[in-house]
């Protein structure tokens, strides 16, 4: 029996990924759960980064199934180191025009390193990204304006919200329209309100914040694409406790904060670590205002724990484990 290709060929857009699966969207709006070709697999017969959401995808018929047939060349992709004790890419989605980071200011406290991972990951893959700091309303006066403006020193936008009362949501929502957009938050941020904040009728699960670990529950399972209104693409995922980067080394990460590159190589030794030596141009920029301390000293402790981890794994052990 051979395969008889779909008439007229048909593409999808992959929506969501699940074990062996996957549901896709035609032309039209038609969703579909389909399974992927063996081949399209590999050798492995497992799904992994071969096909996922964000995938433009071509579908074919075989007997009653309907199947993936190829996967288009992907104009980028966002990845990360998945969890686990080995090193392994885990590519999140494909063919993004931005990635939205989501962080609480309070319940759970923002935290810089977790905000400029996904940052630096997003600028290593080329995507542009922004930032949005929720629960505005539980800081003082100021302080998630602070935050927002040291970010957009670093060429990445920001916004003020708070999802309970929809204070900020509008001005959000503008810059959704046209794009495709990854949203990536730590869990109990605040990730699914802001979502039905910005589309009520999505009514994503809400979670709350563990009062006792102080950490926040997972709502969402899956990274899946959703199409709240005409010319809006956005892909939630879940929310995460960690985020481990994939494709930057220690000697490289630099390159991943824009806002540093107009000072590297100007400082007075070509091999600066940007630490205790004289004449260093990057650490002269953050005393001049250009930089702003949070976001070097996230540097620092990031390069540091790169360091760690390319020693543990010349040591035999991972130290993300």
């Amino acid at each position: 029996m051979g395969v008889t290709p779909a008439t007229p060929p048909r593409k999808a857009v992959v929506m969501r990924v699940d074990f062996g699966g996957c549901t896709v969207a035609v032309d039209g709006g038609e969703m579909l759960d389909v399974t992927v070709r063996g081949r399209v697999m590999g050798v492995r017969k497992a799904l992994g980064n071969t096909v996922v959401v964000g995938d433009m995808v071509g579908l074919a018929q075989e007997r009653e199934r309907t199947l993936i047939d190829d996967v288009a060349p992907r104009r980028n992709a966002f990845s990360r180191r998945a969890s686990g004790e080995r090193a392994v890419e885990q590519v999140v989605a494909a063919n993004l025009d931005q990635v939205v980071v989501v962080a609480s200011l309070r319940d759970p406290e923002f935290r810089a390193g977790f905000v400029d991972r996904v940052l630096a990951q997003a600028e290593h893959s080329g995507i542009p990204a922004r930032l949005v700091v929720n629960k505005a309303d539980l800081g003082t006066p100021g302080e998630p304006d602070a935050i927002v403006a040291d970010y957009a020193r670093a060429g990445h936008p920001g916004h003020v919200v708070c999802a309970q009362t929809g204070v900020g949501v509008e001005h959000l929502h503008q810059v959704l329209r046209g794009r495709r957009s990854l949203f990536v938050g730590h869990s109990g941020v605040g990730k699914s309100t802001l979502l039905n904040s910005l589309f009520p009728a999505l009514a994503l699960r809400m979670g709350e914040v563990n009062r006792k670990t102080g950490k926040g529950r997972h709502t969402t399972t899956a990274a899946e694409l959703f199409v709240p209104e005409p010319g809006v693409e956005l892909i939630d995922t879940p929310g995460v406790r960690s985020f481990g980067l994939w494709g930057i080394g220690p000697d490289d990460l630099d390159q991943s904060y824009p806002e540093f590159r107009p000072f590297l190589g100007e400082c007075r030794f070509a091999d600066c670590r940007h630490g205790a030596e004289p004449g260093c141009a990057l650490r002269a920029a953050a005393l001049a205002g250009h930089v702003a301390p949070r976001r070097l000293e996230s540097y620092f402790k990031l390069r540091e724990e790169l360091i760690a981890e390319i020693e543990g794994r010349m040591r035999g052990r991972e130290p993300w484990a």
